[in-house]
């Protein structure tokens, strides 16, 4: 089979603006970047706001393991199936980030015959939205020590607003500042854009002016009374906005099957709230009868954080959730190592299933139908396809086999028939986890318990210290983002399957206040990641002709 560059290169790619005409977009409507891919005018959700949504479809997953799930193939490959139905649909997904393209997970469009394109493109600079939040971010770190360094008329006593990048660098998880005379500043530290609020917050907001609003209420620091410092205390915010201005526009590109695909945004799940803007999704559901969106990683991260955060806050209904799961991954979970994975083992496999069975459970606490599909491998066999469909029957879910990175849409048209079948038979009756009016425990201990399946929560003294003024500055009525490894429903990466009895430990508490959630950080998560001993980033090329190569 061809490799996933040689079939994007090979796509027959229709020009963008024949793409958008298919959801009712003109060439007026767009800003093109090139002939594949353009930026989606802000005027447009205004003209066709009061049209009824399309149907919201959430695409999720089991916990990731190196065996790979296939989550965002099988989003493509859904959309593409439903357009093979006669359905008017678009996609909406997130971003990728250089830091995985050159680290360790590689791209974020998909693969085989279910991929956006142009892959090269979207995996690498794209339309340059990361890098204006990228910029806006560390103008906010400028101007904060330009303030310093000139007087500090604010206060300012603790600095929390971090520098960062959009690429992988352990080096910079511990950093000190220094003055002129190398002096000691601070110690501090960088994050990753993926992991920083400025997208967080281009990803909620609902348009420029919200925009300006949330930046403006950006918490960079506290002051020597322990209040809080905003940015709008900078006076900066207009020229934050100024660099992000066409970066809150949503891009549009299409899928090999000439889908189109709006692309925008894009947070992790592990460390950030995984999901694609809020913006794009709405204007997707105006422009289709369906759509299809994807959360990052498992369904307790992504999946969760797409519920208990955005949906809350936009205001959204998903009406349907599709698991993917793999034999593969499940028999992993079951204990037998990724050598031996391609070999028949239904023990392992039953045992390993009670990732799946967690991640159903979840799903259904949230009022929303659910349907499974197993991402197919020519490993799998018969007997095993069984197991699954059987564990899945046993609460109640159909369980579909796609082979859409072989055969693309065509080998999602069982998955499709089911998501219009359970769409058309069950109602969602959408509800998020939990009241935000909560304390922070007592939100934070609704998702471990229900959602991880943990016994209890330890907090460590330094997050009591900041859930205590937290809530003495009345900024805890909001909802948790908790950032947890995505290789378990515990806090250990190590602890596959269902882990049973154990705690979470809670090492760090703070407030996104322009965002509007709370950020949790628990067990040994980090918002900057390092590159593996091997990055991705040796096997990419560029050949005499420009063509991009090793990009996966």
């Amino acid at each position: 089979m061809l490799s996933d560059n040689e079939i994007a290169r090979n796509a027959k790619k229709e020009k963008i603006v024949d793409v958008a005409k298919k959801i009712g977009l003109t060439e007026d409507d767009l800003e093109l970047y090139g002939k594949y891919k353009a930026k989606i005018s802000d005027k447009v959700y205004g003209r066709i706001k009061d049209k009824k949504d399309g149907k919201l479809i959430l695409v999720t997953a089991i916990n990731p393991t190196p065996a790979g799930e296939g989550k965002t193939t099988i989003t493509i490959g859904l959309g593409q199936a439903l357009n093979k139905l006669g359905k008017k649909v678009t996609l909406a997904l997130r971003e990728p980030s250089l830091g995985p393209v050159m680290g360790l997970k590689g791209g974020a469009c998909g693969g085989g015959y279910s991929q956006v394109v142009p892959m090269d493109e979207i995996n690498l600079h794209f339309t340059g939205d990361l890098h204006a939040m990228t910029a806006a971010n560390n103008l906010i770190a400028a101007a904060i020590d330009n303030h310093i360094y000139f007087g500090n008329e604010l206060k300012i006593k603790t600095v929390i607003h971090k520098r960062c990048m959009d690429i992988n660098d352990r080096a910079l998880r511990y950093i000190e500042l220094q003055n002129k005379n190398g002096e000691p500043i601070r110690k501090d530290s960088f994050s990753i854009t993926v992991a920083t609020e400025i997208m967080a917050i281009l990803c909620l907001s609902e348009d420029i002016k919200d925009l300006k609003r949330r930046i403006s209420k950006m918490i960079i620091g506290y002051n020597e009374s322990d209040e809080p410092v905003f940015v709008k205390d900078l006076k900066i915010e207009g020229a934050l906005v100024a660099l992000l201005k066409d970066a809150i526009k949503p891009n549009l590109v299409q899928t090999l099957e000439n889908v189109p695909c709006i692309i925008h945004g894009g947070p992790f799940a592990n460390i950030a709230h995984g999901c694609n803007s809020v913006i794009a999704t709405r204007l997707a559901l105006k422009l289709a009868d369906y759509v299809v969106t994807e959360a990052g990683f498992g369904a307790d991260l992504g999946a969760e954080k797409f519920f208990d955060i955005k949906c809350r806050k936009a205001g959204l209904t998903p009406d349907a959730v599709v698991i993917v799961s793999t034999i593969r991954s499940l028999k992993y979970n079951g204990g037998v190592e990724l050598k031996d994975l391609s070999n028949e083992n239904v023990e392992a496999l039953k045992k390993g299933s009670v990732n799946l069975v967690k991640h159903i459970e979840n799903i259904k606490k949230y009022g929303v139908p659910v349907v499974v599909t197993l991402n197919k491998f020519f490993t799998d066999t018969e007997n095993e396809v069984e197991v699954i469909k059987k564990v899945c029957s046993d609460l109640g879910v159909e369980c579909t086999v796609s082979e859409v990175f072989a055969k693309g849409g065509e080998g999602g048209i069982n998955l499709a028939e089911n998501v219009l079948n359970i769409l058309n038979t069950t109602q969602s009756n959408f509800k998020p986890l939990y009241d935000e009016k909560l304390t922070i425990k007592e939100k934070i201990e609704k998702v471990a318990k229900e959602i991880y399946g943990a016994t209890g929560v330890e907090y460590e003294e330094n997050a009591e210290v900041q859930i205590k003024l937290l809530e003495k500055l009345n900024l805890d009525k909001m909802p948790v983002c908790i950032a947890k490894t995505q290789y378990s429903l515990s806090d250990n990466p190590k602890l596959l399957g269902r882990p049973e009895n154990f705690n979470i430990t809670i090492r760090n508490v703070s407030v996104s206040n322009g965002a509007e959630f709370i950020v949790v950080l628990t067990g040994d998560i980090m918002t900057m990641p390092g590159l593996p001993r091997v990055p991705a980033a040796e096997k990419i090329d560029v050949d005499e002709n420009g063509e991009i190569t090793g990009i996966f």
